[in-house]
């Protein structure tokens, strides 16, 4: 709140057959509005909105709006407020018809109903996180409304800004050596993921591990090459050749830059993107050891794709979350406009954290994810996801040019942020001096923890900050005889509080 259709953040999801888009006011052309649609196939057909910034009607109990009606009738619109510290309540109103906009249309939850029977009146508290709007509900009547300037007393604030900034850096390629590609950072991910027939979404080409498909030109550039050339491995023959990357790096939370200029060919389809370290797919990476879980159980944010919106400008990039809930043609999603994207480097990003995961385009954030209720239908991003790093031809993308050649994906870097282990506030107090013991210190092969409340997950860093050890659940210690001698820092969750201490391993 306020919501004013501006942005891609005030679009609201749609059920029952209703649909909704962003449209232009028709007595200003440069004003957005909300364009809600019911198409009367289903008596209660809505549209909702997860709020970044929740109502608090303890702040103000009134929500207002604009309403645009384009038939004479008289039409009832009902707010519904969900996902809150209170049972879900609602308000309605009669609108009756008026030529234009009708303005301040007002909602007043001190004089509201608790949804559950639609009549208990309540003088409703509280915050809440999800919005619905109801147009004529319980009634299969179709029609088509415009609203606009959805107000709840509260000030705009940026829906797209990080929660958390993560600005110690942990993994990084900057592609300083010419040649082929490195392969302590990379795997070359070549063995199809259907048999027989190829790769997924109807996509024209093979991957390879060949230098004419990936390397390190003499400038310190990444260049993945999608080359059109009659190609046979696996038994099959495709005519096109590309390259797709896997990171041998894998992290939970945190931020990912990746600088780069696109190809805007017609029929490339470019993606910089990261999949759960769990994922089971034959030929990637991390599947032989982790590979347990099946998309889109295992979650996958695409940071950057172009070539896969046709009726979107050639500078368009798009972000997308696949999930149990959402996925393949209905992701969770978002854009904005770049420039020049041949020949001109972007810095694509993702800041994941616990509880937001937003995407910036050189630093601006343009969509966030941030679903109210976080299950493992909407949320499996709790666990290592892994970069990737390619070029498909045709498939979604769409027919690809008959006079296409070759075109490439050029990287200047990648590189991974995470929170400073030297920086996080140790929050060691008396109490836990009381709860926790580490021991020994110095350790040569295994530190054990006593703790009086569960320890719900430790890291280990080393002196750089590096991660290099995690485990979860009733941790009770950990082998660190594989490991170098050194200082290390040993990070220790237990329900509210957290302790950061040293160790030396010797």
């Amino acid at each position: 709140m306020p919501l004013d259709f501006s942005d891609s953040s005030d679009e609201f999801v749609p059920f029952a057959g209703s649909e909704f888009i962003f449209f232009e006011d028709p007595n200003d052309n440069e004003n957005i509005v909300g364009n809600f649609f019911n198409d009367g196939s289903e008596p209660w057909q809505g549209f909702y909105i997860d709020l970044n910034d929740p109502v608090d009607l303890d702040f103000q109990n009134t929500i207002s709006l604009s309403f645009y009606a384009f038939d004479s009738e008289t039409h009832t619109v009902l707010l519904k407020l969900e996902n809150g510290e209170n049972p879900d309540v609602q308000v309605a109103v009669d609108i009756p018809y008026d030529t234009g906009w009708t303005d301040n249309v007002t909602f007043d939850f001190s004089d509201a109903v608790l949804s559950s029977d639609g009549t208990t009146p309540v003088d409703a508290t509280g915050n809440y996180n999800r919005l619905t709007i109801f147009i004529d509900g319980g009634f299969s009547l179709s029609g088509s409304f415009l609203v606009d300037n959805i107000e709840d007393g509260s000030l705009p604030s940026d829906p797209n800004e990080v929660d958390v900034e993560y600005n110690y850096l942990v993994w990084e390629d900057n592609f300083e050596t010419p040649g082929v590609v490195n392969s302590l950072n990379w795997h070359h991910q070549t063995q199809v993921i259907i048999p027989g027939v190829g790769w997924a979404n109807g996509e024209e080409q093979h991957y390879t591990n060949r230098i004419d498909n990936s390397y390190v030109d003499n400038s310190g550039f990444l260049n993945i090459v999608a080359k059109k050339e009659t190609f046979t491995d696996q038994n099959l023959t495709k005519n096109y050749t590309s390259a797709r990357l896997n990171s041998k790096f894998a992290f939970t939370y945190g931020r990912v830059d990746v600088r780069a200029k696109l190809p805007i060919d017609i029929g490339t389809w470019p993606a910089i993107w990261m999949l759960g370290k769990n994922i089971n797919e034959n030929g990637a990476y991390w599947d032989p050891v982790f590979g347990t879980t099946n998309w889109p159980a295992c979650g996958e944010v695409d940071i950057m794709e172009h070539g896969i919106f046709p009726f979107e400008d050639i500078d368009y990039i798009g972000s997308a979350l696949h999930t149990p809930c959402c996925n393949g043609g209905n992701p969770n999603s978002g854009g904005t406009i770049a420039s020049n994207l041949e020949n001109q480097f972007h810095v694509y990003s993702v800041n994941w954290s616990p509880d937001q995961i937003t995407f910036l385009l050189d630093g601006v954030g343009f969509y966030t994810y941030n679903p109210a209720i976080k299950d493992e239908n909407t949320w499996p991003f709790f666990e290592d996801q892994y970069i990737l790093l390619n070029v498909a031809m045709g498939g979604v993308a769409g027919p690809i040019d008959p006079q296409y050649t070759e075109s490439a994906m050029i990287i200047d870097y990648v590189r991974v942020y995470q929170e400073s282990p030297l920086s996080i506030e140790d929050t060691i107090n008396t109490h836990i001096k009381k709860t926790l013991k580490i021991y020994p210190n110095p350790v040569k092969n295994e530190i054990n923890l006593i703790s009086e409340e569960l320890i719900t997950k430790i890291k280990l860093y080393d002196y750089q900050g590096k991660l290099v050890l995690e485990k979860n659940n009733d941790v009770k210690f950990i082998k660190v005889s594989s490991l170098n001698s050194g200082i290390y820092f040993i990070e220790v969750f237990m329900n509210n509080y957290k302790s950061l201490q040293k160790v030396i391993i010797e």
